[in-house]
C-alpha cells in the first residue's frame, strides 16, 4: 500500500509537472511575441525549475500532524510584508535583491492543501484568520478572496455544527469584503494581469489555449487526489484557490497566475502541490469532523 501511496504520489507530481510547464511555456512564448523584456518572463522559466525541485523535496517529507505549522508560517511571511517599503500605498512584496515576491501567492497553495488536511483544529483556523487580517491591511482583495473561499469550502466539507459553521464562514467572508472594499491605486500591468489579452490579441487559438492550459492546471489537484480518500478535500482547496486565482483578473486587476509574467504564482503552486504529493504519499486520513 505504501508503494502504491508513493506511486501515486510521484505520478501526480509529473503530470502536474507537464501541465504546469505547458502554461509557463505559453505565457514565456506569448510575452516574448509580444515584445516584453527577455529577463521578465525568463524568470519564470526559473521559477518553474526551482518550484519543481522544492515540490519533489517537499513530496518526499512525511507532514502528519505537523502540517499544522504551514498557516502559521503563511501568516508570519505575510507580517512580514508590512515592513517592506510600499508600492503607492500597498504592502504585498518581499524585496529579495532583484526579485520582487508576491508573499500571499507563495504561502496560499500550501496553506490550503495544510488547512484541508488540519481542520477542524483551532490551531489551523486562527492562523489562517490572521492571514485574511493581514490580507486586508495589505490589501490584497484577489488573494483575500481566495483564502476566505478556500476556507468556506473547508468549512462545509469538514466542519458540524451550524453555530460554528456559520460563524467561520461570516467571518472568512466579512474579512474577504473588507479587503476588497479597500482602494487598490495599483495599475494593470499587460503581461501581468492582461497576458490573456494579448494571447488573443496575437491569435484567437492562441488566446483559447491559454484558457486551456490555465483551466487544466487548475483543475489538476482536485483530479489527481480522486483515488486516494485521505487526500481529496485537500486536492480540492488547492483546486479552488488556483481556479480563484485564475478568475480573479475578471473582476479586477489581479494577477494571471502560471501564464502571466510572476515568480510567485508558480513557486506558490508548486509549493502547494508539493505537500498535496507528500500527504498522498503518507497516506494521511482525514480528521474526524467537529
Amino acid at each position: 500500500m505504501a508503494d502504491t501511496r508513493a506511486r501515486g504520489g510521484s505520478g501526480a507530481l509529473l503530470i502536474f509537472a507537464v501541465s504546469s510547464l505547458a502554461a509557463v511555456g505559453l505565457g514565456t512564448f506569448i510575452s516574448a511575441s509580444s515584445d516584453v523584456p527577455t529577463g521578465s518572463w525568463l524568470r519564470n522559466l526559473v521559477a518553474w525549475g526551482v518550484g519543481l525541485l522544492l515540490a519533489v523535496g517537499l513530496a518526499m517529507t512525511t507532514p502528519g500532524r505537523r502540517v499544522v505549522i504551514v498557516p502559521w508560517i503563511g501568516a508570519a511571511a505575510l507580517l512580514v510584508t508590512l515592513f517592506n517599503p510600499d508600492q503607492d500605498g500597498v504592502h504585498r512584496w518581499i524585496d529579495i535583491g532583484p526579485l520582487h515576491i508576491n508573499v500571499a501567492m507563495v504561502v496560499l497553495p500550501a496553506t490550503a492543501v495544510a488547512l484541508a488536511s488540519a481542520a477542524p483544529r483551532w490551531t489551523a483556523w486562527l492562523p489562517a484568520f490572521l492571514m485574511l487580517g493581514l490580507l486586508v491591511l495589505q490589501p490584497d482583495a484577489s488573494q483575500a478572496a481566495a483564502l476566505a473561499g478556500v476556507m468556506a469550502w473547508i468549512t462545509i466539507t469538514r466542519v458540524s455544527g451550524m453555530t460554528t459553521r456559520t460563524g467561520l464562514i461570516a467571518g472568512a467572508v466579512l474579512l474577504a469584503a473588507i479587503a476588497c472594499g479597500r482602494p487598490d491605486p495599483l495599475l494593470p500591468v499587460p503581461e501581468v494581469e492582461g497576458i490573456v489579452g494579448l494571447a488573443f490579441g496575437l491569435s484567437p487559438w492562441l488566446g483559447g489555449l491559454a484558457l486551456v492550459t490555465l483551466a487544466t492546471v487548475a483543475a489538476l489537484p482536485a483530479a489527481l487526489t480522486l483515488p486516494v480518500p485521505g487526500t481529496r478535500l485537500a486536492g480540492q482547496a488547492l483546486s479552488l484557490c488556483l481556479v480563484l486565482w485564475a478568475l480573479s483578473p475578471l473582476f479586477g486587476a489581479f494577477p494571471v497566475p502560471l501564464v502571466g509574467i510572476g515568480m510567485s504564482p508558480i513557486l506558490g503552486a508548486w509549493l502547494g502541490m508539493g505537500l498535496l504529493c507528500a500527504q498522498m504519499r503518507s497516506g494521511a486520513a482525514s480528521p474526524t469532523p467537529r
